[in-house]
């Protein structure tokens, strides 16, 4: 085994890359937190090949990321797709990788922009400490081993 395999077995960020990590399904699940569920919704939406959009659509079922639902059209029983929890948790992932595109590749200023259904304030992914609530960054972090390191034997 290569040192960077272990790193790889071991790492919470490339572990989620290598299911994540393509333009398609970044998209595919953009897509879905804006509700689209249906397969030719999809297919529509993002002019994307049936066969790439059914393999990554599976690939996320499969990692209980999206799950299959079955609906009734006019003529028979088909499937959509709908984000599952652990789904809903990458919320804040897209929202962060939305936010640094606009920040650093949207010189028009961005696209789209997302605001609280409640008061109309736009939403910002931001980072705080659990114990005080302080905002913090890449500066104010300490990285130690965690209980889900194992050491090679």
């Amino acid at each position: 085994m290569r040192a960077s395999d272990l790193i790889d077995q071991h790492c919470s960020i490339a572990r989620p890359a290598s299911l994540l990590g393509d333009r398609w399904t970044l998209v595919i699940l953009r897509q879905a937190f804006s509700r689209t569920r249906r397969f030719e919704d999809f297919q529509a939406q993002l002019g994307i090949s049936r066969s790439l959009l059914a393999d990554r659509l599976g690939k996320l079922v499969d990692a209980g990321i999206l799950r299959r639902e079955p609906y009734k059209d006019a003529v028979r029983t088909r499937e959509e797709y709908r984000l599952t929890e652990k789904g809903l948790d990458l919320y804040p992932v897209l929202m962060a990788l939305r936010e640094w595109g606009d920040m650093h590749m949207a010189p028009e200023g961005a696209p789209i922009v997302v605001s609280h259904h409640d008061c109309g304030g736009e939403i910002h992914a931001r980072l705080t400490c659990d114990r005080c609530g302080e905002e913090v960054g890449p500066r104010d972090a300490e990285v130690a081993v965690g209980p889900g390191l194992k050491q090679p034997a």
